[in-house]
């Protein structure tokens, strides 16, 4: 019996270590974004979709499970665990790459890659982005997308639990 292949998508998650060595994979401009990403959504798909469309590669960083944690969302979040996370957003063809970050914010991973463009959704004003600052250093910009399908994981799963 053959093994299964593994998806070419999984080769797109790189470890937080390994984006320095990487970075010469990501043609520029590169666009960076971040979030939980826990049950993906139309929302979501837009965002990145969106995001994309201001550069040449999407870098996406994901909150660690305990990051999440932290965020305060909820004790049973989040509902899928990181490696899921990234996967499903590694296989969407307008991303890059996916990586982590275990700390508050995604600074760390924005330092080590240097983004020409930092994204977030229309719930971030830019002057709010974390990392707005210092991509502006370097000649970069930050920018918030407005929503264009309003829609939230913690909508959704209130709707899950009220049936």
């Amino acid at each position: 019996m053959v093994a299964p292949r593994v998806p070419e998508f999984e080769s797109k998650i790189a470890a937080p270590d390994a984006i320095p060595y990487r970075l010469s994979e990501w043609p520029r401009p590169l666009v960076f974004t971040n979030g939980c990403f826990d049950i993906l959504h139309r929302g979501h798909v837009t965002l990145l979709a969106q995001a994309r469309a201001l550069g040449v590669s999407l870098l996406v960083a994901i909150n660690s499970d305990s990051s999440v944690k932290r965020l305060g969302k909820g004790d049973d979040r989040p509902i899928n665990t990181l490696a899921d996370r990234m996967a499903v957003v590694a296989a969407i063809g307008c991303v890059s790459a996916v990586t982590w970050f275990d700390e508050d914010t995604p600074i760390a991973r924005i330092l080590e890659c240097r983004p020409d463009v930092l994204a977030k959704g229309g719930d971030w004003p830019v002057e709010r982005i974390v990392g707005a600052r210092e991509v502006s250093t370097w000649g970069g910009k930050a920018v918030s997308i407005p929503f264009v399908h309003q829609g939230s994981t913690t909508g959704l799963l209130r709707k899950i639990r009220a049936l």
